[in-house]
């Protein structure tokens, strides 16, 4: 005997006994895709209810012998139809069942008839595979011969796991991927427009699977177009952007090399909306973003026309990249094209990145647990990777290493949503989702929206003073310094050496430029700069520096046109410092060493290293100065050898990349290793700092070079590997900018500090850290 109870407690009851059905393993094949029961009815859709199914296997499924059955949201009494016939492999079936009255359109030709009156907002549906009735009200979702159930509506008495919404009159309850069975009807179903289809591919779709050209099947498991030329294809709209939108099939195979996912391009704004269901036709080619050589190409339709089959369509689900999803390749980019990747090689998006993230073009992606690891540039992008990837430092960035640059890093761009101002270590409080494209050399992630930013707090790192008998030597990256730059960039910068660096007693500037900065009129002296620089550091506290420097032949040093940058030695004598000057030194004459009793000295102090070499064409030359301190020389080494600019980037068309840049920066580390072994020829105990923006990893051959045969030690190779970076680029925190010390040097007690202030934050006075050793000899 069944007893009242009451109705708060009636319905926790029923939740109860929701939340305790059994599990039970998903269908392998045939699923309800869409249930409408508001056929006939006032403002209806369609002037039928419907059932249709969807075959999620790779194979045609025999229904014969199958029946739908129907009960009331509450009801035990269970109405049945009979199947006959088979559904295809990716296919529907339609079952056309009874009418509330003559409103609506026709259906699709069905495949099976009945007679069963289905409840608009609440009820409940099997898929057996047999005729025989149920015969419960609850605990029936997991029955026997059950191949599928749904309990739609508040009121539904059973479900698979949570209800699915109810529908309505204008809207049907359908499976938002047919190809997904979770076993939990509220995961897996939402209320929207009714789109039935039969299995000869007729109607709308529940799930909008197409049966004609699948996006995977233009797309290909490569990096070009399997098929190219006019084509028509069908999926759900999942953003757009002013000039095109970006189409996803719904119901994806088990394959991971194929996109699912493709970008429409439009002539103007685009007449779609999100959620449309698209039947789209249109020109597939492979465009090259910007024309640049370097870049990979997007597979992309140049629309011509639509035909519009539903709208209001649940978006299809996002691939997750991480931990719990698809989890990238940790190290390798591509490790078997040889030259063009789109050509060569073989496709492997579970080894290399490249192919990976290729994989993903043009579709939904969700970043698991996705971390910041580079701060949002100028350009509204930045960097992620998946949560728990790579060598990550202890303030949030990912290290890159020998053979490992990190490929699950993605940028972030804003082309469909303003993009928040992030810091390295900064994480969000939602899921970070977009559609994947590629341009610049990077693939893209590209929200529709952004989640709340939650801060990792990172600050601004301050090093220790020197102490008594401590020489503090630094090198900083001013970032094309002139007195053009607003005086809040010379007041920052001061705050960075004052505060930041504890005012070293040495600091080697790069990029220092002339007194018009970019200005091209042949003016090359940088006195207005460093005065201006000098009267900062006053201003904020910091001891009276002076400064040494040459000045360069005009444009003859590469970096900013006009802009005339060079190395400038700034230093402080209120503490034993002293620089030795001799007169001489020119953009054109070269320093040399001689030898004095067994003392090495500089023919000019400041004076340049070869620079006439063609080593140092187009770039800048190594400075040279010769100091004292606790009445011994000591020897500074000034660079900012060849930049990167030009070298092919490491996402790009060209595996493994070739960087031009590194001839250049070869030949001046072996011009300046050879120029300290001409002071160690004389004592080979002197002390010698060579310093400055190398433009060249802590692991490269050109750092290798520098180091030698064992004449100088590269103090960023003495840190852990989690804190080997003085710069970050695209998300790689890598070590561009050095200090090595002589061989004696280094014997003696140091204390080295790269010091984090500028490349972690979106607001940097410079994109370089400064770095500090305080020696003692």
């Amino acid at each position: 005997m069944r007893r009242n109870l009451p109705a708060g407690l009636a319905v926790g009851v029923l939740a109860a006994t929701l939340l305790a059905a059994p599990a039970a393993a998903a269908s392998p094949d045939v699923v309800l895709s869409e249930i409408y029961g508001g056929g006939g009815n006032t403002g209806a859709a369609y002037q039928n209810d419907f059932v249709e199914l969807y075959n999620r296997s790779t194979a045609s499924v025999s229904l014969t012998g199958w029946s739908i059955q129907y009960a009331s949201a509450s009801g035990s009494t269970w109405s049945v139809t009979t199947l006959s016939g088979s559904i295809p492999a990716g296919g529907y079936y339609l079952v056309k069942l009874a009418s509330g009255g003559a409103a609506g359109a026709a259906l699709p030709t069905a495949d099976a008839t009945g007679t069963t009156n289905l409840s608009a907002t609440s009820g409940k549906v099997a898929l057996r595979t047999t005729t025989t009735k149920l015969t419960c009200s609850t605990g029936c979702a997991f029955a026997a011969g059950n191949r599928d159930f749904v309990g739609y509506g508040s009121s539904a008495s059973d479900a698979e796991g949570t209800r699915a919404p109810g529908g309505s009159n204008t809207s049907s309850v359908a499976r938002s991927n047919p190809a997904v069975d979770s076993d939990n009807n509220a995961t897996d179903f939402a209320a929207g427009t009714p789109t039935p289809a039969n299995s000869a591919g007729g109607g709308g779709g529940g799930g909008t699977c197409p049966t004609g050209t699948r996006i995977r099947d233009i797309q290909g498991a490569g990096h070009l177009a399997a098929l190219t030329g006019t084509r028509t294809t069908r999926g759900i709209v999942t953003a757009k952007s002013t000039a095109g939108f970006w189409l996803q099939d719904p119901c994806p195979d088990t394959s991971d090399a194929t996109s699912e996912g493709l970008y429409v391009s439009t002539s103007g704004a685009p007449t779609v909306n999100v959620g449309d269901d698209v039947s789209v036709t249109g020109s597939v080619s492979e465009v090259r973003p910007g024309n640049a050589t370097n870049n990979l190409t997007v597979t992309t339709m140049t629309y011509s026309s639509k035909s519009t089959l539903g709208t209001g369509k649940a978006l299809p689900a996002a691939t997750v990249v991480g931990t719990g999803g698809r989890v990238p390749p940790g190290a390798v980019i591509e490790d078997d094209a040889t030259g063009n990747a789109e050509t060569s090689g073989t496709f492997d998006p579970v080894n290399d990145g490249l192919d990976f993230w290729e994989s993903l073009e043009g579709m939904r992606v969700q970043i698991a647990s996705a971390a910041v690891v580079g701060p949002t540039n100028k350009y509204g992008e930045f960097p992620v990777v998946p949560g728990g990837s790579g060598v990550r430092s202890a303030r949030g960035g990912i290290v890159t290493q020998a053979g490992d640059f990190n490929p699950e890093r993605v940028m972030v761009g804003d082309t469909l949503a303003a993009a928040p101002a992030v810091t390295v270590g900064d994480t969000f409080g939602a899921a970070l989702t977009g559609v994947l494209s590629y341009d610049f050399g990077n693939y893209f992630l590209l929200p529709s929206s952004f989640p709340a930013v939650v801060s990792g707090g990172l600050t601004a790192e301050t090093t220790s003073a020197a102490g008594a008998g401590q020489l503090a030597v630094a090198t900083f990256n001013v970032e094309n310094l002139d007195p053009t730059d607003p005086q809040s960039k010379f007041d920052a910068l001061a705050v960075q050496i004052v505060t930041n660096l504890s005012s070293p007693d040495l600091v080697a500037l790069e990029e220092v430029q002339d007194n018009n900065g970019a200005t091209d009129n042949g003016v090359v002296a940088c006195d207005q700069t460093m005065s201006k620089l000098i009267a900062a550091i006053s201003a904020k506290g910091g001891p009276a520096y002076a400064y040494r420097q040459i000045n360069p032949t005009n444009d003859a040093d590469g970096g900013e046109p006009g802009g005339n940058i060079r190395q400038v030695f700034l230093f402080r004598t209120d503490r034993g410092l002293s620089f030795t000057d001799r007169p001489g030194g020119t953009a054109t004459a070269a320093t040399t060493v001689t030898n004095l009793g067994g003392v090495p000295q500089l023919s000019y102090s400041p004076g340049r290293l070869q620079p006439a070499d063609a080593a140092f064409n187009a770039s800048r030359k190594p400075l040279a100065g010769e100091f004292r301190w606790n009445n011994r020389p000591l020897f500074v080494i000034a660079n900012h050898f060849n930049s990167k600019g030009g070298d092919q980037p490491l996402m790009g068309r060209y595996q493994p990349p070739t960087a031009s840049s590194e001839t250049q920066r070869h030949q001046q580390a072996t011009i300046v290793n050879s120029f300290v072994d001409s002071i160690r020829a004389v004592d080979p105990n002197a002390a010698i700092v060579v310093l400055g923006d190398i433009n060249d990893y802590d692991f490269s051959q050109t750092a290798d070079l520098l180091v030698g045969s064992g004449e100088l030690v590269d103090l960023p190779r003495t840190l852990p590997v989690a804190e080997r970076y003085t710069y970050v680029y695209e998300g790689n925190s890598q070590v561009l900018d050095h200090i090595l010390l002589s061989s004696w040097l280094a014997t003696q007690p140091y204390v080295y500090d790269v010091v984090h202030v500028n490349s972690e934050f979106p607001t940097q006075v410079s994109d370089h850290e400064p770095q500090v050793v305080r020696l003692t000899f």
